[in-house]
This record gives C-alpha cells, structure tokens and sequence, in this order.
C-alpha cells in the first residue's frame, strides 16, 4: 500500500493518538517510568494501512490490541529514538490539521525533556505529569 504525507496526517488527525504513560517500577531511577508512545488503532479488516503506516515511516510495530477485542489491532512507537527522529521531524514537516497537534507539540516538548534526562529527576518528572494532564482532553 503506498501512502502519502498528507494522507498520514489526515489519517492521524482521525485516528492517531500521542500518549505518554507513566507507571511505577522500582527498577527505575526514581521508581517511576515514563513511557510515550505515538499509536493508530484500525479493525482487523483494514490492517493493511497499519502495515502502510510502518513501511512509508520505517519504525514502530503493528500488534493485536491487548485487553479490546481481538479484531482491533494497532500501529505503535514508543521507542524514544525513533520517535524522535522519525515522528516528531515528519509530524513538524507535516503539521497536523486539528486539535490534535497541540497534544502533538506537548508530546514533543516531554520528548525533549526526557532527552536531557529530566524525568529522572522529581522536578521534571513533575513538569511532565503536569504537560501530561493537558493532553487529550
């Protein structure tokens, strides 16, 4: 299937979402993770454009939806390397069209700041729970 930019962006303004999860886990610096992930959710019979999604961007990996119902399946990034490098730079290049990409833009700005490593401290962790509760709402 072969996709275009501006198609992406209007598929994601749609169906896209930027989420940032954190979680407790003691392993971690401060005992807690932080955890962004950029993910596009579809029914099983249109699979393809996920499969789509993850040839044009060339990162992230298409699964079966845990916990929904066994025909949703998702296309999903959370490593930090390529969404910074992929997602960020063709979503910057390619502005989404609706509301969606002010939760974009602080889904980049905690990108950032986890880059200089501030979600290892109480502080930044802090700033990021706070840009966190502005997101999709």
């Amino acid at each position: 299937m072969k996709l275009n930019a501006q198609w992406i962006v209007g598929f994601t303004d749609g169906n896209g979402n930027f989420h940032v999860g954190i979680s407790k886990k003691r392993s971690m610096v401060n005992g807690v993770q932080v955890l962004p992930e950029f993910t596009i959710t579809q029914h099983i019979k249109s699979i393809h454009v996920l499969y789509g999604l993850k040839a044009f961007l060339k990162c992230g990996v298409v699964k079966r939806n845990r916990g929904k119902d066994s025909n949703i399946f998702c296309y999903r990034v959370r490593s930090q390397d390529n969404l910074l490098t992929t997602i960020i730079p063709f979503f910057l290049e390619h502005p989404l069209k609706t509301r969606k990409n002010q939760d974009f833009l602080k889904f980049r700005q905690i990108l950032l700041w986890m880059e200089k490593e501030e979600h290892l401290s109480n502080e930044g962790l802090l700033k990021i729970k706070n840009l966190r509760s502005k997101m999709n709402v």
